[in-house]
């Protein structure tokens, strides 16, 4: 059947809707599918300038007094006096008795030592305490604060306690330290000498007979050195000694000649693990190591709350007036020369051995113990924050960082040196000549 032309045309409108419907949610599928990703927002700009760390930092206050009547003294005079029983004899012993104590940082640990030595008897002009800071003279000046970790008072150490202070042209290492103490022993034409940790503590053996104060006891060790039969073995062979240990090397005594003979610290290794090596390269060179006994050393973190403990003293026990004259019996000791009368009219001297010398070794032995209790057993370095704008000033967390990256990076290199990991190295039957040439062994697997 035919189909004329307008019935052809009247289809036309129909399929131009159904075509603008199919277009219209065609646009919209497209559209919707097409829809771009919101653009990521614009990062801000960098800042200028370093970015810093989230660093908090508590205010710590100054340093406690732990001397008061030091503090106070004017001179030597003005101290407790040494306890009868460990003062040295009033003309120094024939035999030289240098004894070195390093410093670096937390004065009362310095103080607390110096005044344990004096305090056992050790003469305050032959104890050396070697400044090592980095801080040049500002403590001689007195420009460091207690909060500074490198502060020491200069003034009361020599004018005080009456010791000797040296000052190292820069900072230390450990090593560093120990060749310095054998320059200055060379340079002073000394055969042996002692040093001593400043983190010690020290008192004679006050409860054993017959008494010796820890002074003279180290004193019969070096006597007993040199007399012409020492560390002779049965067959006649004298051996040769090092160091002579006395709580290991918290207090030792150097003989000069053996240590230069190794060739000194290896400064290489500069913290950690150069004991074990100095010690260990004595013993290949057949240097014996003795070990003595002059008192008891403690190996301490915290200062005892007031040194005047050290001096064995008590309050005196009140006794009737003469009522002769009304006035009540002077306590003053005019032999003693020290003029704080006060003082000394209102104390005594304890007993020997007694009970306060109880309480001081339970004391001490507590406060070592708290540091072997401590994971980290030197954290009487980190007590001290301050000193910004100080002479020579040193951040005290980056000064702590770096040591500890310096420690570590020494460990490492006394590793390759003996090709061991540990400090048994003197159990490997190394020779002199093997240092440096060994592939490393199974403590590296």
């Amino acid at each position: 059947m035919a189909i004329s032309l307008r019935s052809r045309w009247a289809f036309f409108p129909l399929v131009l809707a159904l075509g603008a419907v199919t277009l219209y949610f065609l646009r919209l599928s497209i559209g919707h599918e097409a829809q771009p990703f919101p653009e990521a927002p614009k990062p801000p700009d960098p800042p200028k300038g370093p970015i810093y760390k989230d660093l908090h930092r508590e205010i710590v206050p100054p340093l406690p007094e732990y001397f008061p009547l030091a503090a106070k003294a004017n001179s030597p005079a003005d101290l407790p006096p040494v306890p009868s029983w460990n003062r040295p004899p009033k003309e120094h012993v024939p035999e030289a008795t240098r004894l070195y104590i390093g410093f670096t940082r937390f004065w009362p640990l310095l103080q607390q030592a110096v005044v344990c030595y004096i305090a056992a008897g050790w003469p305050p002009e032959d104890i050396y305490v070697v400044e090592n800071t980095g801080t040049m003279d500002a403590n001689k000046r007195g420009l460091l604060t207690s909060q500074n970790p490198f502060y020491l008072d200069y003034h009361r150490l020599t004018a005080i306690l009456g010791v000797n202070v040296v000052t190292t042209p820069s900072l230390q290492t450990f090593a560093q330290l120990q060749n310095f103490y054998l320059f200055e022993a060379i340079n002073n034409n000394l055969t042996y000498y002692f040093w001593s940790h400043m983190d010690v503590a020290v008192h004679s053996h006050e409860d054993k007979e017959p008494f010796q104060s820890l002074y003279m006891k180290a004193v019969d060790v070096i006597r007993e050195t040199q007399k012409p039969d020492y560390l002779v073995d049965e067959s006649g062979h004298k051996k040769e000694w090092g160091i002579q240990f006395f709580a290991y090397d918290w207090l030792s005594l150097v003989n000069v000649k053996a240590f230069a003979d190794v060739g000194g610290w290896d400064t290489m290794v500069g913290y950690y693990g150069t004991d074990c090596d100095m010690y260990t390269r004595l013993e290949i060179n057949d240097y014996v190591r003795p070990v003595q006994d002059a008192g008891i050393v403690y190996d301490v973190t915290n200062s005892l709350d007031d040194l005047e403990v050290l001096y064995r003293r008590r309050p005196k026990k009140q006794e009737a007036r003469d009522t002769r004259d009304g006035i009540a019996g002077s306590y003053y000791n005019s032999t003693i020369p020290s003029p704080n009368k006060a003082y000394l009219e209102s104390t005594e001297e304890d007993e020997k051995g007694g009970e306060g010398f109880k309480k001081l070794v339970a004391t001490l032995e507590q406060i070592q113990q708290d540091k072997r209790d401590d994971k980290n057993r030197n954290s009487w370095q980190l007590r001290q924050n301050g000193g910004e704008g100080e002479p020579y000033y040193y951040d005290p967390d980056g000064f702590e960082q770096a040591l500890q990256m310096t420690i570590e990076l020494g460990r490492k290199i006394n590793e390759e040196k003996w090709g061991h990991r540990g400090c048994d190295i003197g159990t490997l039957g190394r020779k002199e000549s093997d240092l440096w040439r060994v592939e490393h062994d199974s403590t590296f697997d």
